[in-house]
């Protein structure tokens, strides 16, 4: 062994790593030179040790922003078998004095790290408490909760950029372990980073074989989905399979079952106590297939995931490859499999349409902090208004980019600029974000439909550079891959080059395959073009290559 550096002795004796992989070794150096880092990695790559080195290193307590309360848990209980400091926990599940112990260990020293979920520090006491132990690092763990594109959105994590300021802006390290460049770009601008380091590693998880299955209609699709679950789950493996509504889960749940796999519906309807024994029971193996919604997955660090099967189309790509990546987390192959109809993409986009805001919400939002006197919080807005905390937040958050509210950790404040300019504004730029939500959805359709290596058009995605066909997804295995164009010829638009649309204005090239070049515009979203006619008409031009 050469030269060992002092990190890389405190990873080896306090938490047992025989050696940093690169990214890591850049991120922890970058956030104990003071930068702020977002770390882009995939889930098993060790993440959590970046903020555990770095926290080891400095002097000051670690805050760790988390958004689970059995994620916390299980953290809390992982660092008590490490050497890099004692761990506690704030959260809704513990007594009032529980929590004064923790935050008295917190900032007498004898605790490191303090597991909290968001919507505590919308708390005076708690925020009191935390500026009081002066933590020196501040960690955003599942950071794209912070991304309103994602089913995973967290309206309290858009509160987190005045908790850093609040707090005096101590080093802020937001991990996640799937964040496509328009959401790592807002991940940036929330969480208000400065003299920041982005680092992503490679998102391929070349252990999992990709596929999809087209059935003619929705009967047939259900019985492909019930015959594959029941293949696949034999012998007691683990798996999930994802559906739209929770009806179907249900009814998926009851006919697996009925076929004697150990099968157990899950959604966000359901009451917390049945989700957590559901979420208990797939852990510990006493369940073998959960049948959900999008809102099963996060914190399930369960290694031996064998499969993921969607029923029903996912919303987007960033949306399904967060959820097979809950496969194969031991390193051991694992399957990741679509059952596709077009017709569905109707569906996606009918549940889609509720989840943005429009001018009449923004307005309702605005005139509530008025007849407040200028200064409401958020629970005071949301009763006067009867909208969601979801559309309330997002409101607020719209109001402040346009400079006509000053939001801090618990309050809105009216300023004097011109409130009806920022609400028209607002409602034309939520219309830009549907367009660029159903391009999304256009992606989704994209990867479903491509005759090309499934991986690489998955990756593109990402913003990842992956020149070859994988050889371990369905469209490789038949040839049809190998019959694709994997470049333009003339390579005039390469890929992660910026260019700009006379329509459309600028974006950046995700994807080139022959003739078509993808492009995700800043304003409109992904679009699909022909680099022919593009440069024929003069349409597109190069503004940048891509970055070395």
């Amino acid at each position: 062994m050469g030269h060992e550096s002092a990190i890389e002795r405190l990873a080896r004796r306090g938490l047992g790593i025989e050696e940093l992989r690169p990214e890591q070794r850049e991120a922890v150096e970058a956030a104990i030179g003071g930068h702020d880092v977002l770390a882009v990695m995939p889930t098993g790559y060790g993440k959590s040790a970046i903020y555990q080195l770095v926290a080891a290193s400095v002097d000051g307590p670690t805050i760790v922003v988390s958004p689970l309360i059995a994620l916390q848990k299980d953290q809390v209980e992982s660092l008590s078998e490490d050497a890099v400091g004692d761990a506690v926990a704030a959260n809704s599940s513990m007594k009032a004095s529980e929590r004064r112990d923790a935050f008295d260990d917190l900032r007498e020293g004898d605790a490191e790290f303090m597991f909290i979920a968001p919507e505590q520090l919308a708390r005076p006491d708690t925020m009191e408490a935390i500026r009081a132990s002066k933590p020196s690092v501040f960690v955003v763990d599942e950071a794209h909760c912070i991304s309103s594109w994602g089913h995973d959105f967290r309206p309290d994590y858009l509160r987190l950029g005045h908790v850093i300021d609040e707090l005096g802006h101590p080093v802020v390290i937001a991990l996640t372990a799937t964040a496509a460049p328009p959401v790592q770009g807002e991940i940036v601008e929330r969480l208000h980073l400065r003299d920041h380091k982005v680092i992503v590693h490679g998102f391929d998880r070349p252990n999992i074989h990709l596929s999809v299955e087209h059935p003619t209609d929705a009967r047939e699709k259900d019985g492909m989905v019930l015959d594959r679950a029941t293949v696949l789950s034999a012998g007691r493996r683990s798996g999930i399979v994802y559906v739209a509504t929770r009806k179907r889960t249900v009814e998926l749940a009851d006919a697996l079952s009925r076929r004697g796999v150990k099968a157990a519906p899950y959604h966000a309807g359901l009451r917390r106590a049945v989700r957590e024994e559901v979420h208990q029971q797939f852990m510990a193996g006493d369940v073998d297939v959960v049948v959900a919604t999008t809102a099963f997955g996060m914190g399930i660090d369960k290694p031996d995931v064998r499969f993921v099967l969607h029923g029903d189309v996912a919303e987007s790509l960033d949306s399904y490859y967060q959820e097979i990546g809950r496969a194969g987390r031991d390193g051991e192959q694992a399957t990741a499999t679509l059952f596709y109809r077009a017709a569905d993409l109707g569906l996606r986009r009918f549940l889609g349409a509720g989840g943005g805001i429009n001018a009449d919400d923004v307005e309702q939002v605005v005139t509530a902090i008025d007849e407040a006197g200028g200064t409401a919080d958020l629970d005071e807005v949301e009763e006067a208004v009867g909208l969601s905390r979801r559309k309330v937040v997002l409101a607020l958050a719209r109001l402040e980019d346009d400079d006509a509210i000053v939001l801090d950790s618990d309050q809105a404040r009216a300023t004097t600029g011109d409130r009806a300019g920022a609400v028209e504004a607002i409602a034309a730029g939520e219309e830009r974000r549907k367009q660029v939500e159903a391009s999304r959805l256009e992606m989704m359709r994209g990867y479903a439909e491509t005759l090309s290596c499934r991986r690489r058009f998955l990756l593109s995605y990402f913003g990842e550079h992956y020149d070859h066909n994988c050889g371990f997804c369905d469209t490789c295995e038949s040839g049809s891959a190998a019959k694709r164009p994997m470049e333009a010829e003339d390579g005039r638009y390469p890929q992660g080059s910026r260019v700009n649309h006379r329509a459309w204005g600028g974006g950046q090239v995700v994807r080139v395959e022959g003739d078509n070049v993808t492009v995700l515009f800043d304003d409109v979203g992904y679009k699909t073009l022909s680099a022919e006619l593009s440069t024929a008409g003069d349409l597109l031009s190069l503004v940048q290559t891509r970055p070395s």
